[in-house]
């Protein structure tokens, strides 16, 4: 118990709070319900034949069946109607390939739904201290989705052969008093297939859960960081902004000097020359006194 106490007050149990661990909680459930309605199912179904000479009748032929639905080795007792001892006839189909691989999906996807809570539960930080536990789990996690899908759809084929070769109207063709008219043969009870049908549908669900938990897991992995700095633009650095050359900043300043700008300049005088040309006051020397007189 100590060492039970230490694990649950080491654990973190928050992490079931969050998609991560929430969706692999319903993993871990719904992989029970799926695999223990198909290899837990046993069915049965009764048929009457009634002879001419009622003697002979036989008006409760019941007939069982189970998981892993091996119908070809089911047998039962039949009268011929005839005089004599009953034949003895075999259902159709070995459906067990279908089933069982159904059935195997779902006890390995509950041992490691429980496995992933444990590792999320006591040791997500060294989940996360790199990148492979999470893709491992991704890996994983998508190789589960497509055996949900693989073994669902399979298995939903191979019900409805189930329910075909345990149907009651279709088992006492192989009667053969039946095919005689004098004798009246009838369905009694059919099988009950409701608990199969749930596991069919505990599949899907569980195909469903694996998908949508794919995108939880791979945040985890750190791809999406390295496609999203894949496909961004690079960032280049904007020059100093000692450098005003671009963008306008080094430009004149169009109102100041010549064009306007106040800058006294007590002593420029300028005007134009005999000669045509413009001379401006600080290029000229100042004329001595003497020259005046």
């Amino acid at each position: 118990m100590d060492v039970v106490n230490q694990l649950v007050a080491q654990g973190q149990f928050t992490i079931i709070k969050q998609p991560l661990g929430f969706i692999k909680v319903l993993q871990w459930i719904f992989a029970i319900f799926a695999f223990s309605t198909c290899g837990s199912y046993s069915g049965m179904f009764k048929m009457s034949v009634e002879c001419e000479n009622r003697s002979e009748s036989n008006l409760g032929i019941e007939v069982e069946f189970e998981y892993p639905f091996r119908l070809h080795q089911v047998y039962f007792d039949a009268p011929t109607c005839k005089g004599g001892n009953p034949e003895r006839l075999f259902l159709v189909g070995d459906y067990s390939s279908s089933a069982e691989f159904f059935v195997t999906i779902g006890v390995f996807s509950f041992l490691y739904s429980m496995a992933a809570l444990s590792v999320y539960c006591f040791v997500l930080e060294k989940y996360r201290e790199n990148a492979k536990g999470p893709q491992i789990d991704f890996v994983v996690t998508a190789v589960f989705a497509f055996m949900w899908l693989v073994s669902s759809c399979a298995w939903a084929k191979g019900l409805s052969d189930v329910k075909t070769a345990t149907d009651p109207d279709e088992v006492i063709n192989l009667i053969t008093a039946c095919d005689e008219q004098e004798n009246r043969c009838r369905e009694v009870y059919e099988p009950k297939v409701s608990g199969l049908n749930t596991s069919v549908a505990f599949g899907f669900i569980n195909l469903i859960l694996w998908i949508g938990n794919l995108w939880f897991v791979f945040k985890e992995t750190g791809w999406l960081a390295a496609f999203s700095g894949t496909y961004a633009p690079s960032q280049e650095k904007q020059p100093a902004p000692d450098s005003f050359a671009q963008g306008g900043y080094g430009q004149q300043d169009p109102y100041a000097g010549s064009q306007g700008g106040y800058q006294p300049e007590y002593g420029q005088q300028g005007g134009y020359t005999e000669d045509g040309g413009y001379s401006q006051g600080y290029e000229q020397q100042p004329t001595s006194y003497s020259n005046q007189m």
